[in-house]
């Protein structure tokens, strides 16, 4: 389904993008994806905080870059019914707490973990912003990715958070596909992760990647060079379409891709 207006717990429901300059990012953004920025408020009680728009639904956000945050990066958010019971279980599954359960004036509540090796992410307990209004459609997000080192830690961690299972994905090794039920990754996937081997340099974290859908990724990379953001990985075809992860100039990293019809 393309338009939603609210996620069942434990999916993932909104991205962001931390940045140290709004308007460039609004600019960037625009250009390559054709979305729109509005503001979620008054600039004085959000901070700066935007939301990203196409065809009129919202997408994603787009905000300063905090000061307890290392660098430009874009972040999921996992839907949740209660961010305090979440912020609980996190704790007793061994990970961490960046942001304590707020407030978010009318739109909702929000908390800010880690996982225990390191990947962050945010959950969102819906007020008046119930998340993503379009999703899986060509310029919005269609899949949220775990990159890790630890597979089999994460499975664990989270299963006991989000009542998780972990599938693996036939079509590439070390794949999993993330299920929320009891169907199966077809069916319920509602994200993925990725074991990182030596293809990751020893440096890179583990991180949620967002993945954006796109109508033709070699050209969504090549504009993306023109607008002075960068190519980590070059379009390639993968079993489910064609991928490329970007940079964007403050180098927050995403990625994008074009399914194949029977992929999703």
């Amino acid at each position: 389904m393309s338009e939603r207006d609210g996620y069942e717990a434990g999916t993932p429901s909104w991205v962001d993008v931390a940045t140290p300059d709004v308007d460039a990012a609004v600019d960037f953004y625009g250009r390559l994806m054709g979305w729109e920025a509005t503001d979620a408020g008054d600039p004085e009680e959000t901070g700066g905080y935007r939301i990203f728009m196409r065809n009129g639904k919202s997408v994603a956000g787009v905000g300063p870059l905090p000061d307890q945050v290392p660098g430009p990066m874009w972040s999921s958010y996992i839907a949740t019914d209660d961010v305090d019971k979440t912020a609980e279980a996190v704790r007793g599954a061994g990970g961490n707490v960046l942001l304590e359960p707020m407030g978010i004036m009318t739109a909702g509540r929000m908390a800010f973990f880690a996982d225990p090796s390191g990947a962050a992410f945010g959950v969102w307990q819906a007020g008046d912003h119930k998340g993503a209004q379009l999703v899986n459609e060509p310029g919005s997000l269609t899949w949220n990715e775990l990159r890790t080192r630890d597979s089999d830690g994460s499975k664990s961690f989270y299963r006991d958070v989000f009542g998780w299972g972990g599938e693996p994905f036939a079509d590439m090794d070390g794949y999993t596909v993330w299920t929320l039920g009891d169907g199966d990754a077809q069916s319920s996937g509602i994200g993925g992760m990725m074991e990182m081997g030596d293809n990751f340099p020893a440096e890179v974290p583990a991180h949620w990647d967002v993945i954006f859908a796109v109508d033709d990724p070699d050209a969504t990379a090549a504009k993306c060079k023109e607008l002075g953001g960068s190519v980590t990985v070059e379009p390639m075809e993968i079993p489910v379409g064609r991928f490329a992860s970007l940079t964007d100039p403050a180098g927050a990293a995403f990625s994008v891709l074009t399914a194949r019809p029977d992929a999703r």
